[in-house]
């Protein structure tokens, strides 16, 4: 693990709820939770914080929209079931044809070899 992401990890397990989604409110909290004198190794800490912070939120709100998006879906399904099922009965009856029917519609084989030889 590099330096910056243990850092980062250090310091949330501890004040993670000083930190968000605002990178300058970040380095504030960092001031006052830590003495990191390097100017540039304080920004990437922060800044790994910021978007350690987004990611977590884009999560949880992915999450969100899909549990949400899965249950919408599963009550449509539970009442397009009940259709579907009374419209294939209803062409199942439709359908239904004796056999005398059947040979006018389609003729027999045999007649179909014998035009063939």
């Amino acid at each position: 693990m590099d330096r910056i992401k243990r850092l980062s990890f250090e310091v949330l397990t501890d004040h993670k709820s000083k930190f968000g989604e605002d990178f300058v409110e970040n380095k504030k909290a960092l001031n006052q939770v830590s003495i990191i004198r390097s100017k540039g190794l304080k920004n990437k800490v922060a800044g790994y914080i910021t978007r350690f912070i987004k990611k977590e939120i884009r999560e949880e709100k992915f999450k969100q929209d899909r549990s949400s998006y899965d249950s919408s879906n599963t009550e449509e399904k539970s009442s397009l079931d009940v259709t579907e099922s009374e419209d294939v009965s209803e062409t199942v009856e439709e359908i239904t044809l004796t056999n005398e029917e059947v040979e006018t519609i389609i003729p027999s084989t045999k007649s179909v070899e014998e035009k063939t030889e």
